[in-house]
């Protein structure tokens, strides 16, 4: 092994000796941050790397630790922390299919109060997403008299069916 000395070193790699002395001491200092590391990579695995920096800085915040989204950013960025289980958002249902059939005529007009039960009752119809990746396909009717659900269905395709059904039953 062949021995140096600094200022040769210095000299030759032309590094100032103050830059080389911030170093030595820099690489001395203990991380502050480690605290913070390791609870961010404890919220990134229990939430099995889904959430990103935002929802991170949120979690260190429940557990009463104020920390900049910002640092809590880079800090994921320098860790590979990074959210890996993101999926766009799926096209939603459109039950639109052109110019077929009748367009019904807008009969209530923006007019949903009423003075009696059961004379005005709406439906829709909601697609929700399931944690297994399927879809489910909520129609409730609703009595615009006091908002109350009269009848409801769920299935996990929009066919025709999930309306007439509670349809039915109404009447």
């Amino acid at each position: 092994m062949y021995q140096f000395g600094l200022s040769l070193l210095f000299e030759v790699t032309e590094i100032a000796k103050s830059v080389y002395y911030y170093w030595l001491e820099r690489f001395k200092k203990p991380k502050k941050d480690i605290d913070i590391v390791e609870s961010i990579k404890q919220i990134c695995k229990e939430s099995d790397y889904t959430y990103g920096y935002r929802r991170v800085t949120q979690a260190l915040a429940n557990k009463g630790m104020t920390v900049n989204h910002k640092k809590v950013r880079r800090i994921m960025k320098e860790h590979h922390l990074t959210c890996t289980k993101f999926k766009h958002k799926t096209r939603k249902y459109n039950s639109y299919r052109g110019t077929i059939g009748k367009v019904a005529k807008n009969i209530l007009k923006r007019r949903f109060n009423t003075d009696r039960p059961y004379q005005k009752v709406v439906t829709d119809i909601t697609e929700f997403k399931l944690r297994d990746g399927t879809k489910a396909y909520l129609s409730p009717f609703m009595d615009l008299y006091n908002l109350e659900i009269l009848s409801y269905r769920i299935s996990k395709r929009p066919t025709i069916d999930i309306v007439i059904e509670p349809l039915t039953e109404l009447l």
